[in-house]
C-alpha cells in the first residue's frame, strides 16, 4: 500500500486530494497547522469508510518543524511515496501597500514550505530510487495578478523549483511535477464580491469555476503510474483562461 502527505490537507484543495488518494488506496497524512478539528474530521470520515489515515501538525514555514513531521508519518505509515506540497495563503493587495511581514510571510508559507517538505522527503526517496512529488502552483505564478505581486512571485518560485528538482531528482527515479490551478471555490475567495466572482466566471472560457475536487484528480493523476513518463511539467487546471 502506498502512502502519501499532503500539507495543508485540513480543508479545500487539501482535503479533495485526501479523498482522492483514500479512494485509491493510499494511507493518507493530513497534514495541518491550525485548523486541528477539520483535520482531525477529516481524518475520521476516511478512517470511517475503512481507509488509512492520520493528521499531523506542522508549522511549514519551519524546516525543524518538517523534518519532525516527516518522521512522525515514516513512523506509522513508512515510507511516504507521494508528498503533495499544497499548504499555502493568498494576499490580496497593492504592491506599494504590501508590508515586508506579509511578503515574508506569504514566501515563507508558499515556497519556502516546498522546499523544506521536498527537501525532507527526498533523502529517503533517494535511497528507495523512487517517489513523486507534486506542488500546487497557480496560474497567477505563470502569468502574474495585479494586487497579487507577492503571491504571484512565491508561485512562480514553486514553478522553478518544480522544474529544476525535476531534472535534479530524474536520475534517482523520482518524478517533480505541479498542478496551476486556476480560480478555484475555495476559502482564498472568501475576499472576492458577488460582482467579483462573476466577473472571473465570464472571463473563464469554460464559462466556470474550478472545485477543488478537480484540482485533486489532477494531483493524484499526476502521482499515479499513468504519469510516470511525466516529470517537470506544470499542468494548468484553469478551465481555459491561461494557455
Amino acid at each position: 500500500m502506498h502512502t502519501v502527505l499532503i500539507t495543508g490537507a485540513s480543508r479545500g484543495i487539501g482535503a479533495a486530494c485526501a479523498r482522492e488518494f483514500a479512494c485509491e488506496g493510499y494511507r493518507v497524512a493530513i497534514h495541518y497547522h491550525n485548523s486541528e478539528d477539520k483535520a482531525r474530521a477529516l481524518c475520521d470520515e476516511l478512517t470511517a469508510a475503512g481507509q488509512e489515515a492520520m493528521i499531523v501538525k506542522a508549522d511549514v514555514c519551519d524546516s525543524a518543524e518538517v523534518r519532525q513531521m516527516i518522521a512522525a508519518v515514516e513512523e506509522r505509515f513508512g515510507f511516504i511515496d507521494v508528498l503533495v506540497n499544497n499548504a499555502g495563503i493568498a494576499l490580496q493587495k497593492l504592491f506599494t501597500e504590501t508590508t515586508d511581514d506579509e511578503w515574508e510571510k506569504l514566501i515563507a508559507t508558499d515556497l519556502s514550505s516546498v522546499f523544506y517538505c521536498s527537501k525532507a522527503v527526498a533523502p529517503m526517496m533517494i535511497r528507495e530510487h523512487r517517489g513523486c512529488i507534486v506542488n500546487v502552483a497557480s496560474m497567477w505564478g505563470e502569468v502574474g495578478a495585479s494586487c497579487e505581486v507577492a503571491y504571484s512571485a512565491a508561485k512562480a518560485g514553486v514553478i522553478g523549483l518544480t522544474k529544476a528538482l525535476a531534472k535534479e531528482l530524474g536520475p534517482s527515479g523520482i518524478r517533480v511535477n505541479a498542478v496551476s490551478p486556476g480560480v478555484t471555490m475555495t476559502d482564498m475567495m472568501a475576499g472576492f464580491s458577488d460582482e467579483d466572482v462573476a466577473a472571473l466566471r465570464e472571463d473563464t472560457p469554460l464559462c466556470t469555476l474550478g472545485k477543488p475536487e478537480d484540482i485533486a484528480r489532477a494531483v493524484v493523476f499526476l502521482a499515479s503510474q499513468k504519469a510516470n513518463y511525466i516529470t517537470g511539467q506544470i499542468l494548468g487546471v484553469n478551465g481555459g483562461m491561461v494557455i
